[in-house]
């Protein structure tokens, strides 16, 4: 393939913000989209973040799709469930934007982790972001479950080569953390600004 496995969505997140500067729902999800491959090449030790992402995904886009002039905007999604207090909810759009969230932080951070620390295998990256993202949100069962999901983590440098098909995975992946990650604070800002950027799993 031309470029890397993250060239889909770093052509994407160019497309995210309105002119006003507001993150549209649909190209925010598209992007997000555009990462599942890449979660793809972690093979099982990913399983769970692959099927969390895209259930919370297909859980936004469910509502976008019921009245896309509505729902244009990204936090319009979640406005209507805070006015009628259901944001908590654990079906809500709110909750699906809020792990959406956290579960991409949790990318970034790895990816960070890639490109910071070259001497460290995949299992202690993954292991790293996870405790500095999702984990304080997880409760025992969930972290017992990812602990041993991160020791399937491929061969650092196996997995870098295949994501990397024919351009510099490295500069990619630079840009798609720098471009990517002020979106996600955006997101907690915005969910914290109604007391809503500290819900725990179940």
């Amino acid at each position: 393939m031309d470029g890397t496995v993250f060239s889909p969505a770093l052509e994407g997140i160019q497309h995210v913000k309105s002119e006003a500067g507001e993150i549209l729902t649909k190209p925010f999800l598209e992007v997000c989209k555009h990462i599942l491959p890449v979660i793809d090449k972690f093979g099982a030790s990913m399983a769970l973040v692959k099927t969390d992402i895209g259930g919370n995904i297909s859980r936004l886009d469910a509502k976008y799709c019921s009245n896309p002039p509505a729902f244009k905007y990204l936090y319009h999604l979640v406005k209507p469930e805070i006015e009628t207090n259901t944001a908590k909810g654990s079906s809500s759009c709110t909750n699906g934007l809020l792990w959406l969230t956290r579960a991409l932080d949790f990318l970034v951070q790895l990816f960070r982790n890639l490109l910071e620390h070259q001497d460290w295998t995949m299992t202690r990256a993954c292991t790293e972001a996870y405790g500095r993202t999702l984990k304080k949100w997880h409760g025992w069962l969930a972290s017992s479950s990812f602990s041993v999901a991160m020791k399937l983590a491929p061969d650092r440098k196996k997995f870098m080569d295949v994501l990397s098909g024919k351009g510099n995975v490295e500069a990619d992946i630079e840009k798609f953390c720098t471009k990517f990650s002020p979106l996600l604070a955006e997101n907690h800002k915005f969910l914290a600004s109604f007391g809503l950027d500290d819900l725990k799993a179940s």
